[in-house]
C-alpha cells in the first residue's frame, strides 16, 4: 500500500496515559507486522526550560493532554487495533468515525515540538547570582532561548549596561 494513503488521526486517551498508549500501539504494530498500515505514533510535546534552585531543568510538557496522533491507512483492522488499545477512549470525529487531520492541522499541532521556553520574560526583574556583579538587580531585555541565554540591563558605575548571562546565572525576583 502506498505511503500517501496514510493520514494522521487524533486518538483520545485517558489523561496521563498518552505515552503508554503510544508505546503499546507501537509494540502491537511491530508484533503484528502492520508497519505498512500504522506508520507512526506521536505524542506532541514541547520542551520547557525552568529554573529551580538556581539550575536550569528541561521538562517535557504534553501539548495536548489526553490525545495521541496516529498516522495510518484506515481499514477495519487498523481501526480495531487502535480503538482496542488499553487507555484509548476513541477517535476524534463524529460518532465512532475517525476524521483525518489536514496537512495544515498536523503541522500546527506538531510545530511546537522541540521548542524551548525559558521561565522569564522581557521586563522581569532578576538578581545576578555570579561574577563581579553578584547580587546586582537587573531587568531582562532579551531572551535567547536556543542558547539558554538572557540579556539583562544592569547599572554599573551609574550607567545602564546590557550584559548576556547564561540562564543559570540569573534568578527571577
Amino acid at each position: 500500500m502506498a505511503d500517501e494513503q496514510a493520514l494522521w488521526y487524533v486518538v483520545h486517551t485517558y489523561s496521563g496515559y498518552e505515552n503508554k498508549v503510544a508505546s503499546d500501539l507501537v509494540k502491537t504494530v511491530e508484533n503484528n507486522g502492520m508497519g505498512d498500515l500504522i506508520q507512526d505514533v506521536k505524542v506532541p510535546i514541547e520542551e520547557v526550560v525552568e529554573t529551580r534552585n538556581g539550575k536550569p531543568h528541561t521538562i517535557q510538557h504534553k501539548l495536548f493532554p489526553g490525545y495521541v496522533l496516529v498516522k495510518m491507512i484506515k481499514t477495519t483492522e487498523t481501526w480495531y487495533i487502535v480503538r482496542n488499545t488499553r487507555g484509548v477512549t476513541g477517535f476524534v470525529g463524529p460518532g465512532s468515525e475517525p476524521i483525518p487531520l489536514t496537512d495544515e492541522e498536523f503541522e500546527r499541532m506538531t510545530s511546537c515540538q522541540g521548542t524551548i521556553r525559558i521561565d522569564l520574560e522581557p521586563g522581569d526583574s532578576v538578581r545576578i547570582k555570579t561574577g563581579s556583579v553578584e547580587n546586582a538587580i537587573g531587568t531582562v531585555e532579551e531572551i535567547i532561548a536556543e542558547e539558554h541565554k538572557v540579556k539583562v540591563s544592569i547599572e554599573i558605575l551609574s550607567r545602564k549596561t546590557t550584559v548576556e548571562y547564561d540562564i543559570s546565572e540569573v534568578e527571577r525576583l
